[in-house]
């Protein structure tokens, strides 16, 4: 039976991130499936400075035909630094096997607006905060947002972040604390610090002794004239979490230059200075939240979380946008495929979360073990200097080189690979 024999899959998507509006646009060329983004914010807008656009984003950008309209800033160096004296600790290069697959850092919004672009006219309702959500019969699941409106879904989409009600709704006992970690962003003109030496030439992290101040440019200098170029800075400071004792739920809001730069006074002055010329008003607080690993990233056989949602990591490899939009495509592949041969959402899901659920189990092992290094390294050497526990921290960088398997990642492949597999089995079977 084909699909369009299906009666209409009526889809609340919860959060207008790249991992919403991706579900959207990868469901909507399903037949007889009708999506609507919750959005609670006022107005859809991203809410940072600049994001990663590697060979793995960009393999998934494609297949929702949003590629061309992203483009940033090509890297293909990235250096680490010593953070208080500027020492050049280890160069990374990423070539990319075609140009079009090169790593970029783009202006968020640039990324959202492509995504915004390819969604369904009058599918995006703002001012939408979800606050309960109800398994109610085989059929569906009860939504209430804030304004009172109730609404009727045969599949919700968890896409509302770290801080997720989907994910609360579902497992009520997963809890998520703040790590310790607080991230400042901003955005400025390239011009205010162009005159600083090694602040404009490479992208680079500078690490301390509590965190690090991470630079790189955001525009394509093709498209983007000098003079309206543009220059991200994101600092982060990271203490014991036990050891914060104000209630932490900041989500971009706006911070003092004085808060900010009074966690890097010990930084080189390159640093220094550069934190010194963003213009008052700018910044943007975050702090980082984490939990631990769900078994499975579905419930209910009519809930599925995506993105942030369905693995609040305590880092997510500078690849966050590309993990919630290949969650999106897998989903909208999976659900066609069920489809095609008469089998219930049901089973969408669960090929689902056979196919995301491991990877995300996978990145968590590989944190585990970094932590076990930094921590082993720190019991073999108690008096551990700055020095040496920075060393201890380079080595342990994962790139291409250790990460294939996310930054090469090639979501087509996957599914096929799913697809070959499956046939395999059916064959072994008969």
């Amino acid at each position: 039976m084909p699909s369009a024999a299906f009666p209409t899959l009526r889809v609340a998507i919860i959060g207008g991130g790249p991992g919403g509006l991706s579900s959207a646009i990868a469901l909507s060329k399903l037949p007889n499936v009708a999506v609507t983004i919750y959005e609670q914010a006022r107005e859809l807008r991203e809410i940072g400075a600049g994001i990663q656009i590697g060979y793995n984003c960009w393999k998934v950008l494609e297949l929702l035909d949003a590629a061309a309209a992203v483009k940033g800033h090509v890297q293909e160096t990235f250096v680490h630094r010593n953070g208080l004296n500027g020492v050049p600790l280890k160069e990374q290069i990423f070539v990319a096997v075609a140009p079009q697959y090169r790593g970029q850092r783009v202006r968020r919004t640039r990324l959202q607006a492509a995504l915004i672009a390819k969604v369904p006219e009058g599918a995006i309702k703002l001012r939408k905060r979800l606050v309960s959500l109800n398994n109610i019969d085989e059929g569906g699941a009860r939504l209430v947002f804030e304004d009172g409106e109730e609404v009727i879904a045969n599949l919700v989409i968890g896409a509302d972040g770290i801080r997720s009600v989907v994910r609360q709704s579902v497992f009520p006992s997963h809890a998520i604390k703040f790590t310790g970690r607080t991230i400042w962003r901003v955005i400025i003109p390239k011009s205010l610090i162009v005159d600083i030496p090694d602040m404009t030439s490479s992208t680079a992290w500078w690490h301390g002794p509590a965190g690090h101040f991470y630079n790189g440019l955001v525009d394509d200098p093709s498209e983007t004239p000098e003079a309206d170029q543009m220059f991200e800075i994101a600092v982060h400071n990271v203490v014991p979490a036990a050891t914060v004792k104000e209630k932490r739920f900041s989500w971009g809001i706006p911070a003092t230059n004085e808060r900010v730069e009074s966690h890097f006074t010990e930084y080189d002055p390159r640093v220094r200075e550069a934190l010194s010329r963003v213009p008052e008003g700018l910044w943007k607080e975050f702090s980082a939240f984490a939990g631990q690993r769900l078994e499975k990233v579905t419930a209910w056989d009519k809930v599925v979380l995506i993105g942030d949602a369905s693995h609040p990591l305590t880092g997510a490899f500078g690849s966050g946008a590309a993990f919630a939009m290949q969650d999106s495509w897998i989903l909208a592949q999976a659900i066609a495929h069920t489809r095609s041969s008469c089998q219930p959402l049901a089973s969408a899901l669960a090929i689902f979360d056979s196919i995301r659920s491991p990877y995300y189990h996978r990145m968590y092992e590989h944190l585990d073990k970094q932590m076990k290094t930094f921590q082993d390294a720190k019991v073999k050497n108690p008096e551990q200097t700055f020095e040496e526990s920075l060393e201890v921290k380079i080595k342990g960088l994962g790139g291409i080189d250790t990460l294939s398997w996310i930054y090469q990642n090639d979501i087509q492949m996957v599914w096929e690979d799913f697809l070959s597999a499956e046939e395999s089995a059916g064959i072994r079977n008969e």
